[in-house]
This record gives C-alpha cells, sequence and structure tokens, in this order.
C-alpha cells in the first residue's frame, strides 16, 4: 500500500477496557472481515466500538456499563491506526493533523531530517490514530493523536466524512433510513440546507391553536405567571431541537408497499431495512464509509444472503461482519475470516489452509468444540466412541465431528485453526510424514490431538483383535457386505474360491491379508488396473462414516478397548474438559 489511501480503511484497531473487552490488538484486513468465535466473547463489542470512534454525534451517553468490570474509574480507551481519503477532510480541523507513517504493523513516527541522514527510510503510505475514551466522569472525548504525542480534538464533521454504516443484531437500525446526522441517507443527500427549510416550514403551523380548550388555558396561565416573574411570555409551541439532535431525524425514507399504502421504510422487515441501508451507503460516497454488520444473517433467506455477502466482497470499503450462518461462511470466499476467544485473542484463519473446509463444511467454524477427523471413517469411528464417553448427546453440546479430507489437508486445517486461536479437537492417522509439524501441533493442542502411535485407525484396531475372533472383522448383519469383503480377499490371492477355509488356506498371514484388504492398500498389484481395483477395496470394508462406527463397534466387542483405553482416554476426557464435564476413569466397553 503506497501514496494516499482510496478508502477509509482501519490497519489497526486497539481496545482497551471497554465493556466486555479488556484488551484486544488487532490488525483487520482491508476489504471485508468476518469476526467469528462463542457466545459473549466480544464479537458485537468489536463493532459497538468502531462505531463509537467513528461516530457522527456528539449526543451519546455512557453508562458503567460501557466500562470494563463497571469499573468507571479505570478510562477505556478506544484507538484506530486509520488510512484515511482526501474526502474525509481530515486536514480541516481546527489544529492540523499531522499524518504518522504505516511501517506494515504499526503508525510510526515520519522521518526527519536527522532520520534521512542517518539513513532511515520513509516507513510507507501516511495513516492517523483517532482515538475515543471514556472518563471517570462519563464523558466521551474524541482525539486524534499526534506524531508528537500532542492530543488534539477529533470533531464530528471529519467523523461524519469517514462514516459508519452500523447495522446492529437488536432490530434497531434504522438510523441510516433518516436524515439523522452522519447517516448514510444525510450523507446520500448532502442538502445542508435542508434541516433549515424544514424548520421554517414547521414554524409557520399553528401548533398551539390545535391545542384543547383546556390546554390553552393551562397554556394561558403559564404564560401569565412567567410575565407577572419577569420572565419571557408570550408562550407559544413549535418544534425544536437540541444539541446532537435534529427535526431532519424525523423525516425518513417512504416506499410504496405490495398493496399500494406508503410506509416508512423504518416499519419494514429487518431483511429490508438492512439491505436498504446497506445500498443508501453504497449510494454515497463509498470511499471513506465503513460498514459494521452484527449478525449479518438477520431477517435474510439464504439466497439474500448470499446475495449481500458477495455484494459486500465485491466492494472496495472495508466492512466488518459477525455471523451465526453457515450459509454467510460458506459465501464469502473472498473474505478474511478471524477467530475472538474469550481472553480478547483475535486471530486469523488463514484462506490458504481453510478454504476447503469453508465450502464444504463452513459449521466447523460455528461449533462449541470442532473435532477434526482425517476421514470418514475415523468421523464414524470417532462419533460411535462419543456416544459412550461424554455425557449426554455430543451433539448437543456443540461438538461436531468434521471431515478433514485426508492427512495432509487435516494437518493444514489444525495448523490455522491453533494460529486462529480457536477452542478444537484433532483426531487423525500417523501416515509417517510431516512428523515436525505434527510434533509442534501437539505440543500446541495437548491432549485435544490424538494421533494414532503409526499407521491409520483400521490398522490399529486390526491388528489388536484376538486371533480366534478375527473372522468377525467380516462378519455383518447384512450378507452381501459380509461376501463382498471375502471377495477382496480372494481376489488379493487370486483365487476363485471366495470360502473362509479357502481363503485362510491361501494366506500365511490372514491378519496382514484383512488390514491390507481395509485400508485399499495397492502393494504387491501385479499391474495398474489391479492396483486401481486393490484400492477400492476399503469401501468394502470400513472406509466411510457407518464403516467408521461398526469399526469402533467392535472394538468393544472384540475385546480390543482396553488396549487402545491408555492411548485414547486422555483425548476423550480432553473433550469432556471442553465442555465442562469431569475426567472419566473409563468408558463403558461392554458388548
Amino acid at each position: 500500500m503506497t501514496g494516499i489511501s482510496a478508502t477509509a480503511t482501519i490497519l489497526k484497531l486497539k481496545i482497551d477496557r471497554f465493556r466486555g473487552i479488556e484488551a484486544l490488538d488487532w490488525n483487520p484486513a482491508p476489504g471485508m472481515n468476518i469476526v467469528l468465535g462463542g457466545g459473549d466473547v466480544g464479537k458485537s463489542t468489536i463493532l459497538e466500538a468502531i462505531a463509537l470512534l467513528l461516530s457522527p454525534s456528539n449526543a451519546l451517553v455512557l453508562s458503567e456499563a460501557d466500562f470494563w468490570q463497571r469499573k468507571v474509574e479505570d478510562e477505556f480507551v478506544i484507538q484506530a491506526v486509520v488510512a484515511l481519503p482526501p474526502s474525509s477532510e481530515i486536514g480541516q480541523q481546527q489544529r492540523f493533523a499531522w499524518p504518522w507513517e504505516w511501517d506494515g504493523n504499526d503508525a510510526v513516527r515520519p522521518i526527519t531530517e536527522d532520520d534521512e541522514e542517518s539513513g532511515r527510510a520513509a516507513s510507507g503510505p501516511p495513516v492517523y490514530r483517532l482515538q475515543v475514551r471514556g472518563t471517570p466522569d462519563l464523558e466521551i472525548n474524541w482525539e486524534i493523536v499526534q506524531p508528537n504525542d500532542d492530543i488534539d480534538h477529533l470533531s464530528a464533521a471529519v467523523r461524519r466524512n469517514i462514516g459508519v454504516v452500523r447495522l446492529g443484531g437488536d432490530d434497531r437500525n434504522d438510523r441510516d433510513l433518516r436524515l439523522v446526522y452522519g447517516s448514510a441517507l444525510d450523507r446520500l443527500l448532502a442538502d445542508k440546507g435542508l434541516r433549515a427549510r424544514i424548520g421554517r416550514r414547521v414554524s409557520e403551523i399553528n401548533l398551539a391553536a390545535n391545542l384543547g380548550d383546556s390546554a390553552k388555558e393551562a397554556l394561558g396561565k403559564l404564560d401569565g405567571t412567567l410575565k407577572n416573574e419577569a420572565l419571557p411570555s408570550k408562550l407559544d409551541l413549535g418544534l425544536t431541537s437540541s444539541q446532537g439532535l435534529s427535526i431532519g431525524a424525523l423525516i425518513g425514507l417512504m416506499a410504496e408497499s405490495a398493496h399500494g399504502v406508503s410506509l416508512p421504510l423504518a416499519s419494514w422487515g429487518a431483511g429490508t431495512r438492512r439491505m436498504t441501508a446497506l445500498q443508501i451507503a453504497a449510494a454515497g460516497e463509498a470511499e471513506t464509509s465503513i460498514t459494521a454488520i452484527d449478525e449479518i444473517e438477520r431477517g435474510l433467506e439464504p439466497y439474500r444472503l448470499r446475495k449481500l455477502v458477495k455484494s459486500l466482497q465485491a466492494e472496495p470499503a472495508q466492512s466488518f461482519v459477525t455471523t451465526h450462518s453457515a450459509v454467510a461462511i460458506n459465501a464469502a470466499d473472498q473474505a478474511s475470516l478471524w477467530y475472538l476467544d474469550g481472553s480478547g485473542h483475535i486471530g486469523p484463519l488463514l484462506r490458504e489452509k481453510i478454504a476447503r473446509q469453508q465450502e464444504r463444511d463452513p459449521e466447523t467454524f460455528l461449533s462449541r468444540f470442532a473435532i477434526i477427523a482425517e476421514g470418514p471413517t475415523e468421523v464414524g469411528f470417532l462419533s460411535y466412541v462419543l456416544e459412550r464417553a461424554v455425557d449426554g448427546a455430543f451433539a448437543d453440546h456443540g461438538v461436531r465431528v468434521c471431515d478433514g479430507q485426508g492427512n495432509p489437508a487435516t494437518l493444514d486445517l489444525l495448523e490455522a485453526m491453533a494460529d486462529g486461536g480457536l477452542l478444537f479437537g484433532g483426531f487423525a492417522d500417523d501416515e509417517g510424514q510431516s512428523s515436525g509439524r505434527w510434533t509442534e501441533l501437539k505440543a500446541k493442542m495437548g491432549d485435544r490431538l490424538f494421533q494414532w502411535a503409526g499407521g491409520c485407525t483400521e490398522e490399529r484396531i486390526m491388528s489388536l483383535v484376538d486371533e480366534s475372533r478375527l473372522e468377525e472383522l467380516i462378519a455383518h448383519p447384512d450378507a452381501g457386505v459380509a461376501a463382498e469383503r471375502r471377495v477382496t480377499l480372494a481376489m488379493r490371492l487370486g483365487i476363485d474360491n471366495k470360502s473362509l477355509p479357502a481363503i485362510r488356506t491361501a494366506t500365511e498371514d490372514f491378519r496382514a491379508l484383512m488390514i491390507a484388504a481395509a485400508i485399499g492398500s495397492k502393494e504387491g498389484a501385479p499391474d495398474d488396473e489391479t492396483a486401481k481395483m486393490w484400492g477400492r477395496h476399503g469401501r468394502r470394508w470400513f472406509k466411510f462414516v457407518v464403516g467408521g462406527r461398526e469399526l469402533a463397534e467392535k472394538m468393544f466387542v472384540l475385546g480390543v478397548w482396553p488396549s487402545v483405553k491408555p492411548d485414547l482416554l486422555p483425548f476423550l476426557n480432553a473433550v469432556r474438559a471442553a465442555l465442562g464435564q469431569a475426567a472419566i476413569s473409563d468408558v463403558p466397553h461392554d458388548g
């Protein structure tokens, strides 16, 4: 980024002691930013902080609830490093606002002659430090921090020129549909004399003449009392406005309904109001406006939600969005996704590592506790085990077991989620690849990451079944499935007789033969065509979700659980801990 910014862009946001956030330090991306996270972690507070910082009005009132833990004695500070276009008129402040320089991470003081002599180069484009403070006296101060650390007032005019379109999740989002100072409609019409003209016309209305007789009498008595006390008299009624309030706020957009009746747009549905407000903002000076939308899905059907997300992504203006909608996450294929945890840490979900999961299973990023399982076998296997290990239905606790689409993709996704600060789990095979990365990930995740000690789920479980019960791995309630499994064994041996006695006679290692078929091993195939056929054998065994469940059930029925318990139980207890459940010493394992 070089030169003067073409759009208003928050490059760095720092929040201290505002509402539910004690401290947050964040470098959002240009364009669309989607903030994800659990309930009550502060997602809406971030949007409220941006809206307060850029509020076009001074007529705001603070309360104790706006301060961290209601400690009013500790003022809150919301500061942003902002790149601004010329249309913001930041240079028209009463005192000149000197720019800082952006070094890619923060605002730094511009170079001086001494810096040039010492060889220090200019860091980057000009930016400004804007901040708002809530004082112990419950007052709000909007300020510009100069590069010499002087503090100057940030005028409401500049904040109005920057503009913020704030759509909250509480349905009170008709501000931008009315002529409120700094609203989207106000910036679109840009008629500074309109309020005065409205006021003059309203003043021509004889409001007192419309009073009832008793009201006229009361007003007359008051007029006489004031006159006797040498106070202003000759009273009348008229519409007035006060600081921060305007008669224009009574003027709003109207639209014709399907029945031909003109109604205020503020009375239409939540989704329609939101879409209209954003269209008004887009029709104005889009290079200055910043958009903040809480629960973007509110009031919108899926098709309109997708359209809204796509349109925000296409806009050059910066936007900040929260959502609990899988549709919104799926549609946001060009947005920057962030995860906010309960400690106020916000981290990126790197698109190159999560894109496949974002498209296939966006609910992964909305779960209370997502577990990325390597493939369909692991999804089914783990789901069955969790049903025994977790108190109540695990899905009702917000646990989602997700298909990671293979070992390399699972590793990428788990790393991205770890970097993003998500609370999650992982369940994977050990394919002998990327051991350093897996070790580093294990150090971050602890017992929330489970990886078999060599090999895959099928290998590990089947290798522990007693020799006398191996044939029970082939058995299935559907006789056709059991027959298909025998066919895969016979094919690998190159024999026509598909009976178990014949298969056992033809091999020296019945267990190894079954494992090779169950994992779809191609080793030893005489040609490419046969290798392809052998690679599909796993689908006849456990390589699908239902097959994974079958394998888990057989782990308990065939007495394998005691052997894998030392490895699996710490992981299961880590899941329970994430749900607030006490650790267990065993999982029910009766047949």
